[in-house]
């Protein structure tokens, strides 16, 4: 059987490649994910250090720019924007526990 004018075993074989390949993908993602994730740890001592608000316009505009300048496709720059605007969201969680990680409760 075949579907428009493939074999459905070089269908089936060509989506597996292509899925392993997306995995591969996906696995050094979570790496740079959780490298990023470090640095903005860092970044939130240093915040915390300094008594720094987390949530920098400036600098997330200065991200999303860069991205766009850096973007190639086929991901459209609004894409790219709006997958940017969920990792610095993510991120800002982190920044966030780190700079709370510590904190000595108040006495009443």
């Amino acid at each position: 059987m075949s579907v428009t004018g493939i074999e459905m075993s070089d269908t089936t074989e060509a989506l597996a490649r292509c899925r392993d390949l997306i995995d591969d993908v996906d696995r050094r993602l979570i790496e740079l994910f959780n490298e990023r994730a470090s640095i903005v740890e860092e970044i939130g001592r240093i915040k915390k250090q300094a008594q720094m608000a987390i949530y920098e316009p400036k600098r997330e505009t200065a991200v999303f720019e860069n991205v766009a300048a850096h973007n190639r496709g086929p991901l459209t720059t609004d894409a790219a924007k709006r997958i940017f605007e969920r990792i610095i969201d993510e991120m800002r969680k982190v920044q966030k526990d780190r700079m709370e990680e510590n904190k000595t409760p108040c006495s009443s």
